[in-house]
């Protein structure tokens, strides 16, 4: 596909200079007058970089999330915390790319299958190893944070190894924005 370059009213610019204003991945250019950048790089040598930054995720206490809850709910709050602890890795670091209704539907009508809850699980251990990582943390071991899981340990485990990524921001509060140390 062949890029299309507009003029400030949408018209083509084909067989004129072109405006600046680009059309990019199949759409016009911004409402806002504002040029896209026709370079690689958004922000010219010389300017600061912007640093990536990710969303700070809720402090749980992992014994509630692991026993407390889940009795008290009939563990239904297993399945809330699935759902919760994958939006806020994703959100954390826009690297994860997870739809946190797909693992709640694995780990719930999945059992049928018996595959997909360990799928789910496995996938949840690997994301919270790669929140660590962007938070420069030494990362829990994938295949242990499962066998742990497993053996029923899970949401106190992962819960505790992802409170050390949110305890790397002690002055930040829930959804706000943090830099990404790696």
């Amino acid at each position: 596909m062949t890029e299309q370059t507009f003029g400030p009213y949408g018209q083509s610019d084909r067989g004129r200079q072109p405006s600046g204003l680009q059309r990019v991945n199949g759409y016009g250019p911004p409402r806002s007058g504002r040029a896209y950048p026709t370079s690689a790089t958004a922000v010219p040598s010389g300017y600061p970089q912007p640093t990536a930054t990710g969303i700070h995720g809720k402090r749980r206490n992992p014994c509630a999330s692991w026993l407390g809850l889940p009795l008290i709910t009939l563990g239904i709050y297993t399945i809330v915390w699935i759902y919760k602890t994958n939006k806020e890795l994703s959100e954390y670091d826009r690297r994860i790319v997870v739809d946190p209704t797909l693992s709640v539907f694995a780990v719930t009508l999945g059992v049928l299958l018996l595959a997909p809850p360990l799928v789910a699980v496995w996938r949840l251990c690997a994301r919270t190893r790669q929140a660590q990582q962007s938070a420069g943390l030494p990362p829990l071991r994938t295949g242990v944070a499962f066998t742990i899981f497993l053996l029923g340990f899970g949401p106190l485990n992962l819960q505790s190894e992802i409170n050390r990524i949110w305890d790397r921001y002690p002055t930040a509060v829930e959804g706000q924005q943090v830099p990404l140390p790696a």
